[in-house]
């Protein structure tokens, strides 16, 4: 029994990914949406993790699985920080502005650097794996850090409500 994905298979969930890729990008930029430069930097936990910080750090993730994973470039020559921790550090002339626009950027550069190739194909810039591997593994990262925004913003929003419990 050959188990081997046709063309049309594999195209279909090629498209899917990209898919469900976007859904959760959009998602997270969105979580900034209507919110003040101080709302989007508010830390509710004792980590790093804002809603600022958490778009800043899924610009990371897509250079280092879509870019060095590819490429082998170093974090400096991609443009990324050194280290997930620094990921999330949002400095003060980090703006919601800055940090969509370079979220966009860098989603536009991981669409570029992933189109021509196969979901089978094996890169080599953090070792071998294949291109399905990446993608999975930004997705979960995505999808983690989406819930992550979505609970932030909710708390958020109640906590700034003229009627909240204080």
């Amino acid at each position: 029994m050959d188990t081997a994905a046709s063309p049309a298979q594999n195209d279909d969930l090629r498209r899917r990914l990209d898919e469900l890729l976007d859904e959760y990008r959009t998602a997270l930029s969105a979580s900034l949406d209507g919110l003040t430069e101080e709302q989007a930097r508010r830390r509710l936990v004792p980590s790093k993790t804002t809603l600022l910080g958490l778009l800043k750090h899924v610009c990371y993730v897509e250079g280092v699985w879509f870019d060095q994973a590819v490429t082998g470039r170093s974090y400096a020559d991609v443009g990324i920080a050194s280290t997930p921790d620094r990921s999330f550090t949002v400095t003060k002339a980090d703006t919601i502005a800055s940090i969509r626009e370079t979220h966009r950027r860098r989603c536009e550069a991981s669409r570029r650097r992933m189109a021509d190739l196969s979901l089978a194909d094996v890169v080599d810039g953090r070792g071998p794996r294949t291109v399905w591997a990446l993608y999975l593994q930004v997705l979960r990262e995505l999808a983690q850090h989406a819930g992550h925004a979505d609970i932030l913003r909710e708390q958020i929003l109640a906590a700034d409500r003229p009627d909240a419990d204080r």
